[in-house]
């Protein structure tokens, strides 16, 4: 390279703060140009404004080698917080990755370890790697499986939003891994998997017309289940699904699914009852809150609200542009979504269900978790917990008694081992009639 890659990265990011899109898609490497239009990175780069406040200024970088690529690694300033821009080039000196992290996140994941849990016991089980899936859309997995002759229980774990890996992680931590080692320690099985907007972001970006959640969630924990369903260490009279986030608000959806018929029950972590669209903007409000409240972060939420509402109007339709709704998120995926009521789902389904609710958790609140008990309180098979001083990954906050940020989610931890006492717990003992 005539420049050096950290020269290229900082002109870039000065670009962004500029707005300069359009100067930054022409240095795009072809394959990465299909998926990141100027257009693109004007609606993204306005979301990070509306969550972290406006760009300040470049503060450090540093190179960081990951198996993929070199990384230049741009910590910035923000109104609100900081943040990584990280960004990776060719020998033409075309950018092959730009993405927007958490502070730190590409040099753990690049360094990262993992530190068992207290509770787990790796001479208690063992892992095989399986597939999910066939053809154009398999995924690869994880199967935790114990030790002994079985048959085992079985627990497949659904993601909660964003193209997450089979262990959730969300540096430095591994909330699915937790959970897989932690049960199949007390002999039950866990198949997790790499979600699809993980393994193939790009190709669904081609897709953005078309996708919703059954694409992006529900046809992927149904794989699993059959992938479950074929082998002979697992009992298939003690199927469960497990659900945290969107895999919570997405279970009853799953559950209604004849693949899903054999499921002896299910598993809803931090499972949200009410529309998405204003639990985004509930999220952001809280977010924005906890900074002084400059105009232009006041003025990026409104742009949200007005989002919000494109999203609720009912001439919504397929031809909206996607800009001019949350996240950049196309219309398919809210009028898949439109009337979606998960809670009056339950009501009328019959499989057991175990409902756990983190109390310091500000995405899932307890708001959430009083509308599912209200639904459901005269269900007999339905259980629900509750617990002090955790956050939406079901780990420790640096204050028990206050509610949960965006940077309690970078302290290194572990999921509670009440959580996974309680999840053992409810597997192996005998489930009500409905």
């Amino acid at each position: 390279m005539s420049t050096s890659s950290s020269e290229l990265a900082r002109r870039v990011v000065e670009q962004l703060a500029q707005e300069q899109f359009e100067q930054v898609e022409a240095l795009l490497a072809d394959n990465l140009k299909p998926f990141l239009s100027a257009g693109q990175m004007r609606t993204t780069w306005q979301t990070i404004a509306l969550q972290a406040g406006d760009f300040q200024q470049q503060l450090a970088i540093q190179t960081i080698q990951t198996p993929q690529a070199v990384v230049e690694v741009v910590t910035c300033a923000f109104a609100r917080t900081q943040l990584d821009i990280n960004l990776a080039f060719n020998t033409a000196e075309q950018i092959i990755s730009l993405t927007v992290t958490p502070v730190g996140s590409v040099e753990r994941q690049a360094n990262t370890t993992y530190d068992a849990p207290p509770y787990a016991r790796p001479e208690a089980f063992q892992e095989q790697e399986i597939q999910v899936g066939t053809g154009e859309w398999a995924l690869p997995g994880t199967l935790s499986l114990p030790v002994g002759t079985g048959p085992f229980p079985a627990v497949v774990l659904v993601h909660g939003s964003g193209p997450a890996d089979r262990d959730e992680t969300i540096p430095p931590n591994k909330p699915f891994r937790d959970l897989a080692w932690g049960l199949a320690s007390k002999g039950i099985a866990v198949l997790r998997y790499e979600k699809r907007t993980h393994v193939y972001g790009d190709k669904l970006v081609a897709l953005n017309a078309k996708i919703t959640v059954q694409e992006e969630t529900i046809e992927d924990a149904l794989l699993a289940l059959e992938v479950l369903q074929k082998r002979p260490e697992i009992d298939q009279q003690q199927l469960y699904l497990l659900g945290h986030s969107l895999g919570g608000y997405l279970m009853p959806r799953i559950l209604s699914a004849p693949a899903a018929a054999n499921v002896q029950g299910a598993i809803l972590l931090a499972a949200s009852a009410r529309p998405l669209e204003d639990m985004i903007l509930e999220q952001v409000s809280y977010i924005n809150s906890l900074q002084d409240n400059a105009p232009a972060g006041q003025q990026q939420l409104d742009v949200l609200k007005q989002q919000v509402a494109q999203v609720k109007d009912p001439q919504l339709s397929l031809e909206t542009p996607k800009s001019s709704l949350p996240f950049n998120t196309p219309p398919s995926y809210w009028l898949d979504l439109r009337g979606y009521q998960p809670v009056e789902i339950a009501r009328h389904q019959a499989q057991p269900l175990l409902i756990l609710q983190a109390d310091n958790d500000y995405q899932v609140t307890q708001d959430d978790f009083q509308l599912w008990q209200n639904a459901l309180k005269d269900r007999t098979n339905v259980t629900f917990k509750r617990y002090p001083g955790l956050h939406h990954l079901f780990m420790p906050t640096e204050q028990a008694d206050h509610k949960a940020t965006p940077a309690s989610y970078q302290i290194p931890g572990h999921v509670s081992a009440a959580v996974i006492d309680d999840i053992a717990n409810w597997i192996t003992q005998p489930k009500k009639p409905s």
